[in-house]
């Protein structure tokens, strides 16, 4: 199998890895401020559903080190502390959950959020790239990314990233769009994609283009079972997958020996 065979590919275009990497941040600094209003006129809701989902499925425990990979508006992260903060323990743990995302403005709006929630010492921001995180090596109980994995430009690389900086036992999950299990529905669900989501995001964020590459980068994504094989490939024992909506998103999951 060639590694980050997406690298390439910034949607249908053909670019350099480094122009990827550029475009995608500029993607993700245009739509920043309207991100999660698009996500839930998009999804009509359905992503707070998912979310919810793959949270109940993490189970964290107070004492786990937590790291959010691409989460900077800090929907999962916030989660994810709701949901530890409520799991009865004998323990208590002071470990503020770890966000790292490529866009500072996405950063910005996630710590500007928690501030607004009273979380001021529960999260830390950090900017940094999955494919080459700035973390020291088994330093994580529980690697998170929700709807990032897609967007990185290699892809293989943020995988072993994620095994080395998880501690041995460490947990990873992955929530992203993936491929329809049904015919119909995959049909709709196109049409719905192509023609729809690149206008809402013309009206509602004031940037077709964006979508559109947001759309094109779906349709570019492995399919469950390939994404399973790259996850194991990264060095991740039992990768798995659970699909959600007839696997318009899918949750992978793989552990670290």
């Amino acid at each position: 199998m060639s590694t980050n065979p997406e690298s390439t590919e910034f949607g249908y275009k053909t670019v350099t890895p480094n122009e990827k990497t550029n475009l995608v941040h500029g993607v993700f600094d245009s739509v920043a401020s309207n991100y999660d209003i698009m996500n839930d006129v998009m999804s009509g809701g359905l992503h707070r559903v998912w979310k919810d989902r793959f949270v109940r499925m993490i189970r964290p425990r107070t004492t786990d080190r937590i790291l959010d990979v691409a989460g900077g508006t800090g929907d999962i992260a916030f989660r994810l502390h709701k949901k530890r903060t409520t799991i009865p323990t004998f323990q208590s743990s002071n470990h503020p959950i770890t966000i790292c995302d490529l866009t500072p403005a996405m950063l910005e709006e996630g710590r500007n959020r928690a501030t607004d929630k009273g979380w001021v010492d529960n999260f830390e921001w950090i900017t940094g790239n999955a494919a080459d995180l700035p973390f020291e090596d088994n330093s994580f109980d529980i690697y998170t990314i929700a709807f990032g994995l897609r967007n990185v430009t290699r892809i293989d690389d943020a995988l072993k990233e994620a095994n080395r900086v998880l501690k041995p036992g460490g947990r990873f999950f992955c929530l992203e769009f993936s491929h329809v299990r049904t015919p119909i529905l995959s049909k709709a669900y196109d049409l719905y994609s192509a023609h729809i989501i690149p206008k809402m995001g013309k009206v509602i964020a004031k940037d077709e283009d964006s979508y559109q590459y947001l759309i094109e980068s779906i349709r570019k994504f492995p399919t469950q079972r390939k994404l399973c094989q790259r996850i194991e490939a990264a060095g991740f024992k039992h990768a798995r997958y659970t699909n959600l909506s007839a696997g318009i998103v899918a949750i992978h999951q793989g552990l670290k020996p």
